[in-house]
């Protein structure tokens, strides 16, 4: 599987699956960048953030457009891509998504989280 397969793999987990894959994918501290009004700002533990990711706020109809995948150095992996998705309330969402990924010894994690809503 190419690195960009990969990542882009790991992130639809973020959106469309739960805790698990959180605990998983995430690095030990995460750097969310929500404008969201109530969304977490900030840098936060890998529970906390898993912790969000319970089945009454779970997105669906997830499409990632414009796909880019950027690699500066070797452990280091940054994608964007324009998301439309339907919150779990049945409200559309759409935004331009930056995620940033470091290579650790048990894989890819996420280590920056940031939306932009179109």
């Amino acid at each position: 599987m190419s690195l960009e397969a990969e990542l882009f793999d790991i992130e639809e987990g973020f959106w469309l699956s739960g805790e698990d894959h959180f605990l998983k994918h995430l690095d030990v501290r995460c750097l969310l960048a929500f404008p969201q009004a109530g969304e977490m700002h900030g840098v936060h533990s890998r529970a906390d953030v898993a912790a969000t990711a319970t089945p009454q706020n779970r997105w669906r109809d997830l499409s990632m457009k414009d796909r880019s995948l950027l690699q500066p150095v070797e452990d280091m992996a940054i994608i964007s891509y324009k998301a439309e998705v339907m919150r779990a309330d049945g409200q559309p969402y759409s935004a331009i998504v930056s995620s940033a990924y470091a290579r650790r010894p048990e894989g890819w994690k996420l280590a920056l989280h940031q939306h932009s809503p179109t």
